[in-house]
């Protein structure tokens, strides 16, 4: 369906990000990595990908850093040929009462999670109404439709990140480029599978029940979502029958923000 198309995926080399490049690879997109990753589990990753038949390319730029991600739209123009799919989905979480956030991670959580998007969507997007088609899907989450405490500024940034989408939504309005956001709840990824095994040592319980209370405070279905369900929804999002969907905050979340 994604024949020849070129997508980046930022931090994709794990989690939720590797998910969404393997489903974009099995659609036959060629595939710019992203993230912080060693040569051994690059080198893994990409053969992983490349099964696929599409070239794969790896850019270790640092999102945070706007000269770094200029780079990296070059790069992949350079090496791929265009840049047709942008999903924005790296990010970072830190967790304090307010009176306590730090400022470092204020700015750290806003960089990453907000900041980055809008200078990869600004460099970007002049390759996609030069090929007049591209899609941009920014990863948000179900805290960009709802609260948490403690997680002011990741709250806040991917509340911003939805915002961002609609108005790019809308100066992209008439061309055949859409931009729209996926909202996950929880996702079984090697960081929450982490929060889960120190919950059960914490609270001396099994790792199931650990899942469980996990699940059970926020997530009605008590299933994740996996990084599958997003790379599947990202596809769709990519194709024609997705055309005319803009400026959309998509939840897959077990019925977490229907509550």
């Amino acid at each position: 369906m994604l024949d020849n198309k070129t997508a980046i995926i930022t931090g994709s080399t794990s989690g939720i990000g590797y998910g969404i490049a393997t489903a974009l690879a099995r659609a036959g997109c060629k595939i710019m990595l992203n993230g912080f990753i060693d040569e051994e589990n690059l080198s893994k990753i990409k053969k992983e990908l490349e099964i696929f038949g599409n070239q794969v390319s790896y850019s270790n730029a640092d999102i945070t850093n706007h000269k770094q991600i200029q780079k990296m739209i070059e790069q992949t123009e350079r090496e791929l040929g265009s840049v047709d799919i942008l999903v924005n989905n790296a990010g970072i979480q830190r967790v304090h009462p307010i009176e306590s956030f730090p400022d470092s991670d204020w700015d750290n959580v806003l960089a990453a999670n907000l900041t980055a998007s809008f200078h990869t969507i600004k460099h970007a997007l002049p390759s996609m109404r030069k090929q007049k088609w591209g899609r941009i899907i920014n990863i948000a989450s179900a805290h960009g439709l709802v609260a948490s405490i403690n997680k002011a500024a990741y709250v806040a940034a991917k509340h911003g990140l939805i915002g961002l989408t609609k108005v790019i939504a809308l100066e992209t309005a008439k061309e055949d480029i859409t931009c729209n956001a996926i909202c996950p709840g929880w996702v079984l990824t090697p960081l929450v599978q982490k929060q889960i095994n120190d919950r059960a040592l914490l609270e001396k319980i099994s790792i199931d029940q650990a899942n469980h209370d996990l699940l059970a405070e926020k997530q009605p279905s008590l299933q994740f979502v996996s990084p599958n369900h997003i790379g599947e929804m990202v596809v769709f999002l990519c194709s024609d029958a997705a055309s005319q969907i803009k400026g959309s905050a998509l939840s897959i979340d077990g019925g977490w923000t229907a509550q």
